[in-house]
Parts: C-alpha cells; sequence; structure tokens
C-alpha cells in the first residue's frame, strides 16, 4: 500500500512540473491576443466547476466541518489574487524568467511552515534557500551590464507581480493543504474551482463591467487555447491536491519548482526569449536549492 502511495504521488508531482509551465506558455500566449488577465482566470475557474458538475453531479456538501469552509474561502481568495498576479506577469515579462522566479515560493513555504506548521528547517534547508537567492541573481542579470548584484533587479514591475503571486500561491497551499485533510483531493478541487470563480466574477463585474463581452468574443475566437489552458490548469491543480495529501507543504512547493527548467525551454521554444544558456544555469542552481529544502531540508 505504501509503495502505491508512493508511485501516485511520485506521478501526480511528474505530472505537476510538467503541466504548470505549459499552462503559462497558454496563459501567456492568450495575453498577448488582448485576453485580460482577470478574465483568463475566471474563465478557467469557471469551466472547471462545470466540468466538475457534469462528471460528478452529486458533490458532498454536509458533513464537512466550518474549518474546512473558512480554509477554502482563504484558499479562493489567495489562488485568485495570485493567479491573476501571475497571469499579468506572464502578460509583460519573458516565462523564462518568471518560470524560474517562481522557485522563491519555496522559501515562502518554508517561512510559512515555521510559523504555521512549526517546522523548523535544518542547515541544508537554509543552504537550499542561499542556491535559490543565487540562482535567481543568474537568471535576472543581464550579460550586458557590467554591475554586481543590484535589489533594484526586484523593482522591475513583472518581477514584483510574480513575487507577489507567489506569496499568494504559498499561502493558499498551506490552507488548501487544510482543506484536503478534512475532505479529500477531489472535494477540495472542486470547491477550489467554485470559490475562485465566485471571487473572480465579482471582481470582473466590477472592473471589466464595460468590457466582459469584447472579452466572450475573444474567448470563442481563440477557444482551442482557452481549452488547452483549462485542461492544463485543471491537471495542475489535481495533481497538486494529490501531492499535497501526501506531501508536507514546504517540501511539496520545493519539488514543484524543479519545473523552472522546463518554463526557460519553452520561454524559448514559443516566444523566442533570449539568454537561454544562462537561463538554465541560473533555473538549475534554483532546482538544486529546492532539491536541498526537500530531501536534507
Amino acid at each position: 500500500m505504501f509503495v502505491t502511495f508512493v508511485s501516485i504521488t511520485s506521478l501526480a508531482v511528474l505530472i505537476r512540473i510538467v503541466a504548470n509551465p505549459l499552462s503559462n506558455v497558454f496563459q501567456k500566449q492568450l495575453t498577448h491576443r488582448s485576453a485580460d488577465p482577470l478574465f483568463i482566470i475566471s474563465a478557467t475557474y469557471g469551466f472547471l466547476a462545470l466540468a466538475c458538475l457534469t462528471v460528478w453531479p452529486q458533490l458532498q456538501v454536509e458533513g464537512l466541518p466550518k474549518a474546512f469552509w473558512l480554509s477554502m474561502l482563504v484558499v479562493g481568495l489567495f489562488a485568485m489574487l495570485g493567479n491573476v498576479f501571475l497571469v499579468k506577469a506572464l502578460h509583460i515579462g519573458d516565462l523564462s524568467v518568471l518560470g524560474p522566479i517562481n522557485a522563491y515560493k519555496s522559501v515562502v513555504g518554508l517561512v510559512v511552515g515555521i510559523f504555521l506548521l512549526n517546522e523548523i528547517p535544518g542547515w541544508w534547508g537554509l543552504a537550499g534557500v542561499v542556491l535559490i537567492v543565487v540562482g535567481s541573481y543568474v537568471v535576472l542579470s543581464n550579460k550586458q551590464q557590467r554591475k554586481g548584484f543590484s535589489w533594484r533587479i526586484f523593482g522591475r514591475q513583472e518581477v514584483k507581480l510574480r513575487l507577489a503571486a507567489l506569496v499568494f500561491s504559498a499561502i493558499d497551499g498551506a490552507f488548501l493543504k487544510k482543506a484536503i485533510v478534512l475532505s479529500s483531493p477531489t472535494i477540495a478541487f472542486f470547491y477550489w474551482c467554485v470559490f475562485g470563480f465566485a471571487f473572480t466574477l465579482i471582481w470582473m463585474l466590477i472592473v471589466l463591467k464595460d468590457r466582459w463581452q469584447e472579452q466572450t468574443s475573444l474567448l470563442f475566437s481563440q477557444k482551442s487555447t482557452y481549452l488547452a489552458l483549462f485542461l492544463t490548469v485543471g491537471v495542475t491543480q489535481v495533481a497538486s491536491n494529490i501531492a499535497l495529501a501526501e506531501m508536507q507543504v514546504g517540501y511539496a512547493l520545493a519539488l514543484f519548482q524543479t519545473s523552472a527548467l522546463i518554463s526557460v525551454l519553452f520561454g524559448h521554444r514559443f516566444f523566442n526569449e533570449q539568454g537561454i544558456l544562462r537561463k538554465l544555469i541560473g533555473a538549475a542552481i534554483m532546482v538544486a536549492g529546492a532539491i536541498l529544502i526537500t530531501v536534507l531540508g
């Protein structure tokens, strides 16, 4: 039985590592075609919620504890903010940069774990944090610049948006883990979609009240890309929930960051982003840091 759980968890992590950067590709493509980030996220939540109702008409509502609903409210709000900020960042920044930057999520996961879960990192975990910082400098540096490290790098709009997104995502991961423990990965996934859609719909009705028809028309004209996005986001989140059900939050978030290498390759392949070798080296350093946190931290 233990081997079965390990196999399922490992497969879920592997699927998540590939599916997540692929969903980022579709999100970036849609923003380049005038799709609004908020509409993209709302449509994704809405489609996935409807898909769940279609294949699973009798969802559990009664019998779930109050703590589950409170956790899902936090998850819905923070996941919405994290996803919208992520898509905004992808719109103006390079996937090959923003993918590796997401490795900072493992650092946030450690901090959240200290205060919420009383998980104290060891020396190897701290060494992993240092590697992530070093790797991010390599990814963000410009070979044409001769100056040393500058904190102004983190003043770049796309980097600030990506950092905000990963902070919200890391916190939402901790509460999602709690919701999964109180229910199941599938039930938590459905309500992740429902609460996310409710929050984004309210926000969208306020912000995009004069543009929703234009965005809806764009959805139908770009239906193939939207459908690919819905599928990859759904697969990513289901795989994340399965992994979180069997792993500590900090370790799962760290292990997910090995997708940084794939993000660099996708950025070069789909958007012709440059500096591929330097970014691969930086991403590899960040992945090494994430692995240290996961295995030895």
